[in-house]
Parts: structure tokens; C-alpha cells; sequence
């Protein structure tokens, strides 16, 4: 019989580390302690003396953590979450909050000069609240019988378990929340309430999602629920003001549990006396106050006048579409879900807009089978996944766009793309720069004007 491989052991060692990787983990270079091989270590800052212990393999490196740290940096802190080092839902808490965007902002501009490009002015950050900022968030639930409970929480920082959690620094509540509706009431309470249900073994995540007035709990449920455990589900939802919504299969078996209820929720964006209304699992950015900061200077960039012709790619909901509609003569959202395009069309609705027309396009087609538009516009906005709009971009020249305004959750692919922007199609990269979407995590995201 073929012994399975066995998990290597590895002995505590010192050295001090170099610079951040693009995961806010300080690099150990190899030969640093007598090691052969570069560790990358988690919960280290740049030219601090620390023991760590390595923990695997990763390609031509070893991952690490932090044991301890005997020459700490000026930019490190004390993590204020009393769960950080083994929840894996932040990693970069032990950074000064200032530090952090330094690093981001020093990220994007690395990838630009990686493609040969310099933006002309480097934005200055955008940035929110570093804590309670969070409102959509996946939680992990497991029974474990041998501690006797379910465990509520994000994945630990090995991805193997879930970590218990009996709060959240990030999370956000509600503006008005129901009494015990703040994290460190809500998760421990969602542990009890798992583990009163019959299909507690089978119920294996929670989705959070937070309104600016409700807050919405998705549970998945492998086996139905008994008529007793929707019971306790109605009692949870009365007696903590949320609304409970059910998943027994793909995200088109996602329902309220009161359907009189309905399943929308809802958040504003004063400035433009806009109000969008969103499903719990739609994609929205996460972060309340920093979307409302990040769609002010799209705006702004954009600079647009009341005759102009806007195109919005990658439209989702019409949380850039409807703003911009309140400036510009007239927006076409384009978005491939096509779920999304008709909640898009609704909301333009509700805000009693009627210069917008939203139309359902795969954009990740081979350009040439593409329908687009008909153009010209005078502005684009483009808001794509993380892998870009490399293939949307060969396609600017029909667009005819005299500026352009990208919105990036992936620096690398900004870079990219801005390259093909400025060496096919003629175009500047008047100013970019980062903003703090994600606080305490290495996630980057980004916003570049391009003009012609």
C-alpha cells in the first residue's frame, strides 16, 4: 500500500526580512537564517528581526508566520482584532493604516512601470473608515462535536477550518441597527442558532449583506430545513429585525423566508439623489463609504457635460450608470448578467430616470463577434472583473471616446490594459491612484483618467 506523503517538519529559525510581496507577506531572502530557499512571511514588516516558522511549499518558495518579532518597524501596530493572526479575513492589521496605502499606492505604480507607463499625476488616495466598513461578507459555519458547538467565522488563514469567531472588526451593521445587531452580538448568536437547527451539520455558510437600513442573512442549506427549524429561523428574524433568506441550491434557489417581504434591499448615494436596490447575493462594493467617495471622483474625472453620450461597461446594478446619468445627456449601461440588467433598469426607474437604457452583452466575447453600441460617446466608464478588458480594449477605436475613466480591482491588469489604451489608441494617462476598499488586506483597488 502507498503511504501518503507526510508533512514536513520544520524548526523555528531568525532572520530579517526585505520587502512586501504583493500579499503583504515581508520576504526572507534565501541563505537569511541557512535556509536554501526564500520564505515569504506572513505577519512581517520590512526590516524587522523575527523568528518565524515555515509552514510549506509554494513553488520555488516557502510560506511562513511570524512567531515573533524581536526588532519591530516604525510602522507596526498593535491589531486591534482580538482574533488576527488566525482568522484569515484580514492580513495586513499589523500595518499602520498609513503604511498600508503607501504600499497599495507603490503596488500600482510598480505595475505601471512594469508596461512602461507613468501616469502623468498620481491621485492622491481615496479612503474610508478602516473599521466597520464591511457589507457583504461569506461566513463559514461548522458543527465540530468535539468542541461541543458550531463554529461562525471566516476561513482560517490556512483555508482549512473555519475560525471561531465571537465578533469582527470589519463587518458593518446597519446605520440603524436592531438591538444586538453590531458583529460581536450577531456571530455568536448565528453559532447558537446553527446549532439548534436539525441540519446544523448541513448548514455550511452564511452570506452577510448589509443595507443602509437592513441587514440580510443568506443561509445555505444542504438537506430542507424541518418546520421546526423554520420556526427558529422566524423567531431570529423577529427578535433581531433581519431579514432571513434561504439557499438550498445555486443562487437562483435564493429566497426570503417571508416573501412578503420581498427580496430587495437598498443603498443611497446622496449626492446624487440616487437610491439602488440590490438582491443579498448581488455584487456590490463592499465598502459603503468608500463606493460613495469612489463614484464622486468617477464623476469628477470624467468631467462631463449635460449633451454628452456616456458608455458604461460593465454596469452591474447602475451604481456608476444612475450617478452619471444626473450629469450627462445620456448613459448606455452594458453588463452581462443578465439578472443584473433588469435590476439596473428597475432602479433607473424607481429614480424616475429616463435617460439610461441598459442592454446585455457578454464582454469577454472575441471583439470582432461583438454587438456593440452604436456610438460615438464622449465618455467611458469601464468597471471589469480582475482579469480586465484586454480584448474590450482592442475595440476603443469604434468607441471613438475622448476620455476615459477605469475603475480596477487588479492593478497588474490596469497596467496591462492602460499600455494597450496609450500605444493602440493614442490615448494619455492624465492621473491614477489607488483607493481603500479593502482596509487591513493586500487587496488593491484603483481608479486612472485616460484622455485623447
Amino acid at each position: 500500500m502507498a503511504r501518503g506523503r507526510r508533512r514536513k517538519k520544520w524548526e523555528p529559525e531568525r532572520g530579517v526580512v526585505g520587502e512586501l510581496d504583493r500579499r503583504g507577506r515581508a520576504i526572507l531572502p534565501a541563505g537569511e537564517g541557512g535556509r536554501p530557499r526564500e520564505a515569504r512571511v506572513d505577519g512581517a514588516l520590512p526590516g524587522e528581526s523575527v523568528e518565524l516558522l515555515r509552514a510549506e511549499r509554494e513553488g520555488q518558495n516557502d510560506a511562513a508566520r511570524t512567531v515573533q518579532v524581536f526588532e519591530p518597524a516604525a510602522t507596526r501596530v498593535e491589531a486591534r482584532c482580538r482574533h488576527y493572526g488566525l482568522c484569515g479575513g484580514c492580513s495586513l492589521m499589523h500595518m499602520d493604516h498609513d503604511a498600508q496605502i503607501a504600499f497599495k499606492q507603490a503596488l500600482l505604480l510598480a505595475d505601471f512601470a512594469e508596461h512602461g507607463v507613468t501616469p502623468e499625476r498620481v491621485l492622491p488616495a481615496l479612503r474610508g473608515p478602516a473599521f466597520g466598513y464591511r457589507r457583504r461578507a461569506r461566513l463559514g459555519a461548522k458543527l465540530v462535536p468535539k468542541k461541543g458547538k458550531v463554529l461562525v467565522g471566516f476561513r482560517e488563514k490556512d483555508r482549512r477550518f473555519v475560525a471561531d469567531l465571537s465578533g469582527c472588526e470589519v463587518l458593518a451593521s446597519p446605520a440603524n441597527p436592531a438591538q444586538g445587531n453590531d458583529p460581536d452580538s450577531l456571530i455568536p448568536a448565528l453559532a447558537v442558532l446553527i446549532e439548534s437547527l436539525s441540519v446544523a451539520s448541513r448548514t455550511p455558510q452564511i452570506e452577510v449583506s448589509v443595507g443602509d437600513d437592513e441587514l440580510a442573512l443568506v443561509f445555505r442549506v444542504l438537506d430542507p430545513p424541518s418546520e421546526a427549524d423554520l420556526e427558529r429561523l422566524r423567531a431570529f428574524e423577529a427578535e433581531r429585525g433581519v431579514r432571513v433568506f434561504l439557499q438550498p441550491g445555486g443562487l437562483d434557489t435564493v429566497a426570503p423566508l417571508d416573501p412578503a417581504r420581498g427580496d430587495l434591499l437598498h443603498y443611497s448615494l446622496p449626492e446624487f439623489d440616487v437610491k439602488i436596490g440590490f438582491r443579498p447575493t448581488d455584487f456590490v462594493q463592499v465598502n459603503a463609504p468608500l463606493n460613495r467617495a469612489m463614484i464622486s471622483r468617477a464623476v469628477e474625472l470624467l468631467e462631463l457635460e449635460p449633451g454628452h453620450r456616456v458608455l458604461d461597461l460593465f454596469c452591474g446594478l447602475g451604481n456608476f450608470s444612475l450617478p452619471i446619468a444626473r450629469h450627462a445627456g445620456h448613459v448606455v449601461g452594458i453588463e452581462g448578467d443578465a439578472a443584473l440588467i433588469e435590476r439596473a433598469r428597475a432602479n433607473a426607474a424607481a429614480n424616475g430616470m429616463t435617460n439610461l437604457s441598459f442592454e446585455q452583452r457578454d464582454l469577454y466575447q472575441e471583439p470582432a463577434a461583438l454587438e456593440w453600441p452604436t456610438g460615438p460617446f464622449d465618455r467611458v466608464l469601464l468597471d471589469p472583473p480582475r482579469s480586465g478588458a484586454a480584448g474590450i480594449v482592442e475595440h476603443f477605436e469604434a468607441i471613438a471616446a475622448k476620455r476615459v475613466v477605469y475603475v480596477a480591482c487588479s492593478p497588474e491588469t490596469l497596467a496591462r490594459d492602460a499600455a494597450s489604451l496609450i500605444s493602440r489608441h493614442g490615448y494619455r494617462l492624465l492621473a491614477a491612484g489607488v483607493m481603500d476598499m479593502f482596509p487591513h488586506t493586500a487587496h488593491v483597488e484603483s481608479i486612472a483618467v485616460f484622455e485623447r
